[in-house]
C-alpha cells in the first residue's frame, strides 16, 4: 500500500491534528457520512485534535486508550480505526496498538490507518507488515485523511449483503446462513450428530428502531454476535464454560436484525445450558447502539434439526419459538412446540378432563393418601410381623419434636440479627423504583401507592416505574398519567400482553435507569427512607436485601389482623433468624432492593407461582450475597376474608413446592454453597415439604394403635416422652408469638390482643389450616392445576402508626 510524505497544500505542519474550528469546509462539505471511527489514543491535545478533525469531516467517533480496544468494539463495532502511533512509549507504541487491535475478533477485518508524527520509512515498514492499512503523517491534509478512510472502507467490490460473510462482523447475510443450514440439514443423520439451531431477538428492538431508525437492526445483530464470539474475559464463569464460540461457527443475522446460530454437532442439553448463559451475559452487559447505552433482553427460541431438511423452515419454526420467549422476557431459551403455531388438538386427553374432578375432590384424596393409606400399610404390616406404625410414632414424635427446635432457634437467632451498616460504602447513586401492577384488582389502591412513593426521600435521583398489565382501558390510567405529566419521576409502562408480576419486572428492568430497583407490589407504602437505607447494605458488599413487610389493614378483618401477627413472625422473627442461623437470606417478592445488573441477569420467571423465592434461588446459585433488614419497613395490605387468604397461601405453598423441586437436589450438589448453607436449603426446601404429611400422621398411627389394643380406651395417653414431646412442640407457638411481639413494630406491639388471639388460633386452627393448605398445593403440582388467583385489593382502614 503506498504512503505519502509530501507536505500537504496548506502549508501546516500539523494541518491533520488542526483545531476542528480552522478544519477545511470543503472537506467537510464534501466528505459523505463515513460511518463510525474508533480513534486508539492516549488522552491528550494530540487526541483532541484528531477527534475534532474526524467529526468536522463527517465520522462518528468514540475513543479507546491502548488496551481497552477490544471492550470497546464489543460494545459498539466501528467501521474503522485511526491510531495514533505514540513514538517513544513502549506500551503505547503504534506496533503494540496494532497488534491489540488485529488481536480483537472485530478488529481482524477492520481498516486500520496509523497517524506518525516521525514517519521514517522503516517504522512506516513495520507497520504496514505488522497489519496497518496505511500510515499517515500528521502533516496530512484533513480531507486527505477522509479520503484515504473512505477508501479503506470502499475497498469491498461488491455490496456487503452480497457477501456470504460481513468481512467486518464474521456474519452470514439471511440467504447465505440458509445455504448453510441446508447443506448441514442434507448430511446424513448419522454424521450430524446432533445440532441446533437457534434465533435471538430483543425484546428492544421495536422501541430502539422507532427512536433511531433502522440502521439498529444491523448494529443489535452485530452487538449479539460479538458476545457469542468473545465473551468478556473478566467475567470467571464465561472461562468456565468456553462461551458459545467453542461450539457455534456459523452465525447470520436477518433483516429484522435477528441473530441466526448454527450449533452443528451439539447435543440439546449443552446447547440449552449455552444458550441460557449467552442470554445472562447478555442481559448483564450494557451495549451502545446508535450512540446510546442501552440494555438489551434477548428473546431466543431454538429447536434440534434432527428430523429437518428445509432450513427455512426450521428458521421460521424458531421464530415462533422466538415470539413466546419475548412474552416472558425472562433469559430462558424457548424450545419450538407445535402449539406455537396453534396446531389444534383433535382430542382433549384424558387428564384434561379428569383434572377439574380431581381438584374438586382434593381433600377427599388428601385424607386418603395421608390417613387412609398408611393405616392400611401399617396393618398389612402388622400382620407380616413387622411393626411399622410403631417406628412411625417415634419417627413422628421425632419430627414434631424438630420442628418445634427450629422455630425455637430461628427466635433466639432472630434477637442478633445483622444489623444495617451505618454509613453506606458509596456515594448515593441513581434509584429506581418498579411497582408491579395488575390494574382491573390494584384500581382502588394504586394511586395511594404512586403517591406515597412520590413522597419518598432520597438524596439523588429517583425514578418509579410503574409496570401494569390490564385487559382493557381504565379510567385510573387517565389520573396516573395526569400524575406523570406533573412529576416526571413516575414511568407508566404498561406491558402488553402480560399475564403475570414477572412479566412486568422482567419488561421494566431495562428501562430503569437507577443502579439499583426496590420490586414492590401495588399495594406497598415503602417507609420514606427505605432506599438510602437499602443502599447501605448494598453498597457494603450485598447484593440484595429484603426489607420487613407490615400489614396496614389489621383493623379490616379478624383474618387481616391474623395476617399482620404472622407477618410479624415471618419478617421480623424468622427471616432475620434463618439468615442469621444458615448465612443466607431470601427476596419475599415485595419491598427487596437488588442490584440492577444482577437483577438484569437473573430476571423473573412467570412459569413459578413463586417467582420471587426462584429468582433468590437462582441468584444465591450464581454466588450473590442476600441481606435481611427488619428496620427496611414498607407498609402493605393483608387479605381480609378466609377464601382470599386460602388462595393467596395455596399460591405460595405451591410455588415453594415447585422451587423445591426446581432446587433443592441441585443446590446439595452445588459447590457454591457451604455446609451450614446446605443445612438451610435442606430445611427451608425439603422439611417444610415434607412436614404437613409428617404432622397428618398423627391419625393414622392414632387409629393403628387404637386397632391393635383393642379400642381408644385402652391406650395409655400417659407415656412420659410422648406428654413431653407434646408439651415442647405446643410451646414453640407461644415462644414464637413472643418473640414476634417482641420485635415487632410499633405499632403493631402496642396491640397485645393481636398477639394473643394469634397464639391461640395458630395453635388450635391455623397451623393445621396451613399444613392442609400445603397438602391441597401439593396435589394440585400432581395434577398439573397451576392456575394463578390474584388476590384481592381493596381501600381499607390503615392500622394507625405509633
Amino acid at each position: 500500500m503506498l504512503t505519502s510524505h509530501h507536505g500537504n497544500s496548506q502549508g501546516s505542519p500539523l494541518a491533520l491534528l488542526d483545531d476542528g474550528d480552522r478544519a477545511p469546509h470543503d472537506a467537510a462539505a464534501h466528505a459523505r457520512d463515513g460511518g463510525h471511527v474508533l480513534v486508539v489514543g492516549a488522552p491528550g491535545p494530540r487526541l483532541e485534535r484528531l477527534t475534532r478533525t474526524l467529526r468536522a469531516t463527517g465520522h462518528e467517533v468514540s475513543h479507546a486508550p491502548p488496551g481497552e480496544v477490544d471492550r470497546r468494539m464489543r460494545q459498539a463495532h466501528p467501521d474503522a480505526v485511526v491510531a495514533l502511533d505514540e513514538h517513544g512509549a513502549h506500551l503505547n507504541s503504534g506496533l503494540a496498538v496494532i497488534r491489540e487491535v488485529r488481536a480483537a475478533s472485530a478488529g481482524r477485518a477492520l481498516p486500520l490507518l496509523m497517524v506518525t508524527a516521525t514517519p521514517e520509512p522503516a517504522g512506516v515498514v513495520d507497520m504496514l507488515r505488522h497489519g496497518a492499512d496505511d500510515c499517515i503523517p500528521e502533516a496530512f491534509d484533513p480531507g486527505e485523511l477522509s479520503a484515504r478512510i473512505e477508501a479503506k472502507l470502499r475497498r469491498v467490490p461488491v455490496p456487503v449483503e452480497s457477501l456470504p460473510r460481513d468481512p467486518r462482523t464474521g456474519l452470514y447475510s439471511h440467504p447465505h446462513f440458509l445455504d448453510e443450514l441446508d447443506r448441514e440439514l442434507r448430511r446424513p443423520e448419522a454424521a450430524r450428530h446432533g445440532g441446533v439451531l437457534a434465533v435471538v431477538s430483543v425484546a428492544e428492538m421495536a422501541t430502539l428502531e422507532a427512536r433511531l431508525g433502522q440502521r439498529v437492526r444491523r448494529e443489535v445483530a452485530e452487538r449479539l454476535a460479538g458476545l457469542v464470539n468473545g465473551v468478556s474475559p473478566a467475567r470467571a464463569e464465561s472461562r468456565a464454560w468456553g462461551g458459545l464460540g467453542s461450539f457455534c461457527d456459523r452465525l447470520g443475522w436477518d433483516d429484522d436484525g435477528r441473530l441466526l446460530m448454527l450449533l452443528p454437532g451439539v447435543d440439546e442439553e449443552t446447547a440449552r445450558r449455552g444458550l441460557e448463559r449467552f442470554a445472562a451475559n447478555v442481559a448483564g452487559t450494557r451495549f451502545i447502539v446508535a450512540d446510546e447505552n442501552v440494555r438489551l433482553t434477548p428473546a431466543i427460541g431454538w429447536l434440534p434439526l434432527t428430523g429437518h431438511t428445509d432450513g427455512t423452515e426450521a428458521v421460521d419454526q424458531a421464530r415462533d419459538a422466538v415470539q413466546e420467549a419475548l412474552r416472558h422476557r425472562d433469559l430462558r431459551p424457548v424450545r419450538y412446540a407445535p402449539w406455537m403455531r396453534g396446531a389444534p388438538h383433535r382430542h382433549r386427553p384424558l387428564s384434561a378432563l379428569l383434572r377439574p374432578a380431581l381438584s374438586a375432590l382434593s381433600p377427599v384424596l388428601a385424607l386418603l393418601i395421608g390417613v387412609a393409606a398408611p393405616f392400611l400399610l401399617y396393618q398389612q404390616t402388622y400382620a407380616l410381623g413387622w411393626d411399622l406404625g410403631s417406628a412411625m410414632y417415634w419417627v413422628v414424635v421425632a419430627g414434631l419434636v424438630l420442628s418445634a427446635l427450629l422455630i425455637v432457634l430461628e427466635c433466639l437467632f432472630s434477637l442478633d440479627a445483622g444489623s444495617r451498616p451505618e454509613r453506606p460504602g458509596a456515594p448515593y447513586p441513581p434509584a429506581s423504583a418498579v411497582i408491579a401492577a395488575y390494574l382491573p384488582n390494584e384500581a382502588a389502591t394504586i394511586v395511594d401507592t404512586v403517591e406515597s412513593f412520590l413522597r419518598l426521600d432520597y438524596p439523588d435521583e429517583l425514578e418509579i416505574v410503574l409496570a401494569y398489565n390490564t385487559p382493557h382501558p381504565l379510567p385510573v390510567e387517565d389520573t396516573l398519567r395526569e400524575i406523570a405529566a406533573r412529576d416526571p419521576r413516575l414511568v407508566l409502562l404498561p406491558v402488553a400482553g402480560s399475564t403475570s408480576k414477572a412479566q412486568n419486572i422482567n419488561a421494566a428492568v431495562t428501562r430503569v435507569r437507577g443502579e439499583f430497583v426496590g420490586i414492590f407490589d401495588a399495594d406497598h407504602h415503602p417507609a420514606p427512607t427505605a432506599f438510602k437505607d437499602a443502599w447501605h447494605w448494598l453498597s457494603n458488599g450485598y447484593d440484595v436485601v429484603q426489607g420487613h413487610c407490615v400489614i396496614r389493614n389489621g383493623e379490616s378483618s379478624r383474618v387481616a389482623e391474623l395476617v399482620a401477627v404472622e407477618f410479624e413472625a415471618i419478617y421480623a422473627v424468622s427471616h432475620p433468624g434463618r439468615t442469621r442461623l444458615y448465612g443466607f437470606g431470601v427476596f419475599g417478592g415485595s419491598n427487596g432492593f437488588w442490584r440492577t445488573d444482577l437483577l438484569a441477569r437473573t430476571r423473573m420467571h412467570g412459569s413459578m407461582l413463586t417467582e420471587d423465592i426462584d429468582s433468590t434461588l437462582r441468584a444465591l446459585g450464581e454466588g450473590a450475597r442476600f441481606a435481611v433488614d427488619r428496620t427496611l419497613i414498607s407498609r402493605e395490605l393483608a387479605p381480609t376474608t378466609l377464601k382470599a387468604l386460602w388462595n393467596q397461601r395455596s399460591r405460595w405453598a405451591q410455588g415453594w413446592l415447585q422451587v423445591s423441586l426446581k432446587h433443592l437436589w441441585r443446590g446439595l450438589r452445588s459447590p457454591v454453597f457451604t455446609a451450614r448453607q446446605k443445612l438451610g436449603l435442606f430445611v427451608l426446601l425439603g422439611w417444610r415439604e415434607v412436614q404437613p404429611w409428617l404432622t397428618l400422621q398423627i391419625l393414622p398411627i392414632l387409629l393403628y394403635s387404637a386397632w391393635r389394643a383393642g379400642g381408644l380406651h385402652r391406650l395409655d395417653w400417659a407415656v412420659p416422652v410422648c406428654v413431653l414431646a407434646v408439651l415442647f412442640t405446643m410451646a414453640a407457638g407461644p415462644v414464637q408469638a413472643l418473640f414476634a411481639w417482641r420485635l415487632a413494630v410499633p405499632e403493631l406491639r402496642a396491640r397485645r390482643r393481636w398477639f394473643w388471639s394469634y397464639f391461640l388460633v395458630s395453635t388450635f386452627f391455623y397451623s393445621h389450616f396451613k399444613n392442609m393448605v400445603a397438602r391441597q398445593a401439593h396435589l394440585k403440582e400432581a395434577l398439573g392445576d397451576r392456575q394463578w388467583r390474584v388476590t384481592p385489593r381493596a381501600a381499607t382502614k390503615a392500622v394507625a402508626r405509633r
